[in-house]
């Protein structure tokens, strides 16, 4: 599990069209979601030319198998703005988006992996609290579309609480903010193999008590 910064052919081998004139997100979705393919090439080549980069890449045998998107929520351009996903705690606030796993290396746990390499790398670069908006499949399962975000069952997995019921969707499935803290604030470049914390900062802890509490379990 590896930044992305530094490692453009391999995030492009992965998530840039290679038929000319195709389509695609290229994670933008998040970011900026006006940009045309080209512009949305340029902007994420620029975010792996620099640190913290835009997110971590999973290799198996040496292929890039998968993609984790995590950066400050306020690199987010759509969570900025999200009327169906609320503010709880900004403050150096990061965020897990969405996960991509190629085709033939599905199914052998890869989104565990990411989701760890995801948190490692938001604590090393110095994250006090990391926020995913993961899917609530409620019994039934999910699609690989609509689960790009992630499950609540996959990030309790990893020491996060659900926080809040938001408005938003997925796949028809409701999606809830879950959140963890760092007891403290890494040193950047210095990142430790430890799980974040299950337990949430007081500040967030406070500021969630000061939200919807009918909201607080989702």
């Amino acid at each position: 599990m590896l930044p992305a910064v530094g490692r453009w052919d391999h995030f492009a081998s992965l998530m840039v069209p290679g038929k000319p004139g195709g389509g695609g997100c290229v994670c933008m979705a998040y970011r900026n979601s006006s940009l045309a393919l080209p512009g949305r090439i340029a902007h994420m080549r620029g975010l792996c030319d620099s640190d913290p980069g835009p997110s971590v890449l999973a290799f198996v045998d040496g292929q890039v198998a998968g993609w984790c998107s995590i950066a400050p929520k306020a690199t987010y351009r759509a969570l900025v703005n999200s009327r169906t996903i609320p503010h709880v705690d900004d403050a150096a606030a990061w965020a897990a988006v969405c996960f991509v796993v190629r085709t033939g290396f599905r199914r052998r746990g890869l989104m565990h992996d990411l989701l760890d390499g995801a948190v490692e790398h938001a604590r090393a670069s110095g994250a006090i609290v990391i926020e995913g908006y993961p899917v609530e499949p409620e019994g039934d399962r999910v699609d690989q579309t609509s689960a790009y975000v992630g499950t609540v069952r996959l990030f309790e997995a990893h020491g996060f609480e659900r926080v809040l019921q938001t408005t938003g969707r997925s796949g028809g499935k409701p999606r809830c903010l879950s959140a963890a803290s760092s007891p403290e604030p890494a040193q950047p470049g210095v990142a430790s193999v430890q799980p974040v914390s299950a337990a949430l900062s007081s500040r967030f802890r406070d500021r969630i008590a000061d939200s919807d509490r009918s909201k607080v379990v989702c």
